[in-house]
């Protein structure tokens, strides 16, 4: 019978009581992105990082329920009503820079929405 020889590398990387290695939050946040971009299945992600399959799930999780949890930013708008003659003249500043102006509202904040996606 032959023997295999084996070696333990160690990278440096820190390692609590039980020899599992500590990862921070934006090495893991990192993981995650490589993760979501690599195509492969969560046990071949897992497999390829040298980590255990239910803290890769665990993550995943963590992941999805955080943005779950966030609520939606509030984002203001710059409105301006002038008056011009006999109507109104509406105009919008969008965050980018981009002004809208119209002599009614609702196709205004049509046009707003649209562009904004």
């Amino acid at each position: 019978m032959e023997s295999i020889e084996t070696e333990v590398v160690d990278a440096g990387r820190k390692r609590d009581e039980r020899g599992r290695r500590i990862v921070s939050a934006a090495e893991r946040e990192r993981i995650l992105a490589e993760y979501a971009a690599s195509g492969l299945t969560q046990k071949a992600f897992a497999r390829r990082e040298g980590l255990a399959y239910g803290t890769f799930v665990a993550w995943l999780g963590r992941q999805k329920h955080e943005g779950a949890a966030k609520p939606p930013s509030v984002r203001f708008q710059q409105v301006r009503l002038e008056s011009v003659g006999t109507g109104a003249m509406v105009e919008v500043r969008l965050p980018n820079g981009l002004v809208v102006r119209g002599a009614a509202m609702a196709p205004v904040a049509e046009l707003v929405r649209a562009l904004q996606g």
